[in-house]
């Protein structure tokens, strides 16, 4: 399938032949720190990263009472439902973000995990929506991004052909990009399988790209070479902080390594126009035997 369609997230365009589309992924790797927050956006635009994303929850609407109650020791308390609540940004959080990356020139958008969260993102005005992996089949949540009007990103995580193929068709192909994904934390080199971005290019007429949890900037890189037009990393201050996302994540030097490179990665590849450079030809004239 030939692909014709872009998409403009802010004033980033999005497609084939157009920079690759840098999002770094802070999730709940701030810990419920606003600080935290800053500084890993302050990471982001060092790095020359073109957006920041977070998650957003209903922490009473995405998991149940009996979840909320399970024992599990954490720094908000001893529930489950302590740490959910305890890493979850409110209003205020999210003004200061809002304002903080307004300041340094970053987009930034979020994941909802439900109707609500979506709408109390609209308040923000956010350019975008990412759907989480665990979110691809919940058809509403996908139906109320949708309305919003806005560009949608989609994760492909523990997903069959077929969930994919129906969520795609619930959200149409029009400003949305679909991003391979292993949602495992951090992932297996074995299971990245990223022959999927050329396969997903071929079958779906929306720009492709990646979303990584792998440890390394390698891989990442790869993908990019086969086509992704979005590469999505979780980015941290450091992986032997506290939480669950803090191993499958970059630290500034490998986000640094990442986006240098990427941003390199046009000029290696060309125009794919074979041609002798001027720079060859007093070689040529020195070394070359013609009989």
């Amino acid at each position: 399938m030939t692909r014709t369609k872009k998409v403009k997230i802010g004033k980033k365009v999005i497609g084939e032949d157009e920079p690759v589309f840098v999002i770094a992924e802070i999730g709940i790797n701030h810990n419920g720190d606003i600080n935290i927050a800053k500084k890993l956006i302050d990471m982001a635009v060092g790095a020359g990263c073109d957006a920041v994303k977070f998650q957003k929850r209903t922490v009473e609407l995405v998991y149940t009472k009996e979840e909320l109650v399970r024992p599990r020791e954490n720094p908000f308390g001893p529930t489950n439902g302590d740490l959910k609540r305890g890493l979850e940004f409110g209003e205020k959080e999210y003004k200061e973000i809002d304002r903080y990356c307004k300041e340094k020139g970053i987009i930034w958008f979020a994941s909802p995990w439900d109707l609500k969260s979506v709408d109390f993102l609209e308040k923000f005005n956010v350019p975008c929506y990412k759907i989480a992996s665990a979110c691809l089949t919940d058809d509403e949540l996908l139906k109320k991004v949708r309305a919003t009007g806005k560009p949608v990103i989609l994760s492909t995580g523990m997903s069959t052909v077929e969930e994919i193929r129906h969520a795609a068709s619930v959200l149409g192909e029009q400003d949305l990009i679909l991003l391979q994904c292993t949602a495992t934390y951090p992932s297996k080199d074995e299971e990245l399988n990223l022959k999927v971005i050329p396969w997903l290019k071929e079958n779906f007429n929306c720009p492709i790209g990646y979303s990584g949890h792998e440890v390394g900037v390698y891989s990442s890189l790869v993908a990019a070479v086969l086509g992704a037009c979005v590469v999505e990393r979780h980015i941290t201050l450091d992986r032997a902080m506290w939480g669950s996302d803090q191993a499958a994540s970059l630290e500034p030097d490998g986000l640094n390594r990442l986006v240098k490179v990427i941003r390199f990665m046009p000029l290696w590849i060309g125009d794919g126009k074979k041609r002798v450079f001027e720079s060859e030809i007093p070689i040529l004239e020195k070394l070359r035997k013609v009989k």
